[in-house]
């Protein structure tokens, strides 16, 4: 499997769903704006996603996966599929269980992490009401995500890669054509999320039934891989989440802020989220089965050259996208989001926002690289640890920046925290001799760090004045930002070039 070629695939993908999430939130910014309805929805939205990228996407993944291939690799297809059937059971019930309980226990939910919501009687009652019709997303989001794992294992990364595109879909239908028919139109929004969540699950049936991994009911919670993958799961919670418990912690605090201020970082961290998911997720996909099977077969030097390999195309991919939606932001953002009711002053509020979480992209999208190299080795006690420590300190970061420069403090010490936790993972796998950078690292830094200073340089002498692209008709921000990301990309990519890069450097096979 060439993993390079694995890498477009599963990128390609994720900017397909991620255009389509910029569509998306172009309808939801146009049509209702940044104010109550928004916050309302974003927060009753927050509460099922989080859920869903802790114990979905996040802790399950993470357990299930090295577990999954362990038995693939050593146990034979028959053992493999009652594995199967029985996670998939146990999850199942778990699953309902916890969806009835938010669904009843929604208004103790939003006083609890929406707590400034309170004493607005109105605000409160639609955030519970659109809580309730968005929970039951876990369920179908984590069976999608078991799904997801057997398919990633089977080396089937393009159908996972592409289901989330159905969720955006299913929004912006929602949004421009049902929304008059609900009193008030923010229901629509969660409806489409109910909606998505059951045509993501319904796609991935046929894949898994065609390699035969189909689940069927077999209740057995006492089963020995089922087990195993229960007391990974446990601490894997705080060791793969630690970014997503910020952000709801931080919604606490946006709680108490000024009207528009969840928006607000709800549209940076969307902005954010772009090249997180491009290259983060689709590295991080399709690193984790390798470094499992690695393991799997006792393959140390593979294991430390996949690490290595992942890092570089991180830095290499990261840091130029860092630095652009730093410098780049109030035209991104004027461009995607200022019409309709989304005004110049939500521009120049969300721009706070996204240039503090730009500093910390780099190390969000590191961890996605670095934790698959302890989870893949079913170690969980180290990325717990310094989850630990990097949850206290984010929220010592809260309190040090919020009354300084507000909601902007927020996305400040989400990104901080992010660099900090990259930092400890990477000095932990050094540590144990699990990766050993290979030559040149040196090298390739400077050459890197000499790109960098061509795409500052050529945005710098081609955006021109921020008021400016406020004031712009929206034909003009598109043909003039498309023209300057064209001329960025082409500084960055040309001076690595020059520098001796070449595409063939980075082709890896699993």
């Amino acid at each position: 499997m060439n993993l390079l070629r694995s890498l477009a695939t599963v990128s390609g993908m994720t900017l397909l769903s991620r255009v389509l999430g910029f569509v998306r939130d172009f309808v939801i910014a146009r049509t209702f704006g940044a104010g109550m309805l928004t916050d309302a929805f974003f927060v009753a939205f927050r509460l099922p996603n989080l859920l869903r990228r802790l114990f979905a996407e996040g802790a399950f993944s993470q357990a299930f996966v090295p577990i999954l291939a362990e038995y693939r690799n050593r146990r034979g297809e028959t053992e493999t599929k009652n594995l199967v059937d029985r996670v998939a059971t146990l999850l199942f019930v778990i699953l309902i269980f916890v969806s009835a309980l938010g669904i009843v226990g929604a208004p103790l939910l939003i006083y609890v992490t929406a707590p400034g919501f309170a004493p607005d009687a109105g605000k409160f009652a639609l955030t519970v009401e659109l809580t309730r019709i968005t929970f039951p997303y876990i369920l179908f989001m984590s069976l999608v995500a078991l799904a997801a794992g057997v398919l990633n294992t089977w080396s089937r990364f393009a159908l996972p890669a592409f289901t989330p595109v159905l969720l955006n879909l299913s929004f912006i239908g929602m949004a421009l054509f049902a929304a008059p028919w609900f009193d008030p139109p923010v229901l629509a929004l969660a409806w489409a999320v109910f909606l998505g969540g059951i045509l993501q699950l319904a796609l991935q049936l046929p894949a898994l039934q065609k390699i035969g991994m189909l689940p069927r009911w077999d209740w057995s919670p006492r089963d020995d891989g089922v087990h195993r993958i229960l007391l990974l799961m446990g601490p894997a919670v705080l060791g793969v989440s630690v970014a997503q418990v910020s952000l709801l912690i931080n919604t606490v605090f946006a709680s108490f802020l000024p009207s528009g201020s969840v928006s607000w970082l709800y549209y940076a961290d969307r902005l954010m989220e772009f090249p997180a998911g491009l290259l983060g997720a689709a590295l991080g996909t399709i690193l984790l089965p390798s470094l499992a099977k690695a393991h799997a077969d006792r393959r140390r030097e593979d294991f430390s050259a996949l690490l290595d390999w992942g890092l570089r195309l991180t830095l290499m991919l990261t840091l130029p996208a860092a630095l652009a939606l730093a410098m780049l932001s109030v035209p991104l953002l004027a461009t995607l989001f200022q019409h309709g009711a989304f005004t110049a002053n939500d521009v120049l509020q969300t721009r706070s926002a996204l240039v503090a979480y730009s500093i910390g992209l780099a190390g969000l999208i590191l961890v996605k690289i670095l934790a698959p190299g302890f989870y893949a080795r079913q170690d969980i006690r180290t990325p717990v640890k310094i989850a630990l420590i990097t949850l206290a300190a984010t929220q010592a970061m809260n309190l040090a920046f919020i009354g300084w420069i507000r909601h902007a403090g927020l996305a400040l010490s989400i990104g901080l925290a992010s660099c900090l936790n990259a930092a400890l993972l990477y000095r932990g796998l050094r540590s144990r001799g699990v990766f050993v950078p290979a030559p040149g690292w040196m090298g390739f830094s400077t050459r890197i760090a000499i790109a960098l200073v061509a795409l500052g340089t050529t945005l710098w002498f081609s955006m021109g004045s921020e008021s400016a692209w406020l004031a712009m008709p929206f034909g003009e921000r598109i043909l003039r930002l498309s023209a300057i990301v064209a001329a960025g990309m082409a500084a960055y990519f040309a001076t690595l070039f020059l520098l001796g890069f070449r595409l063939g450097d980075f082709r890896r096979h699993a």
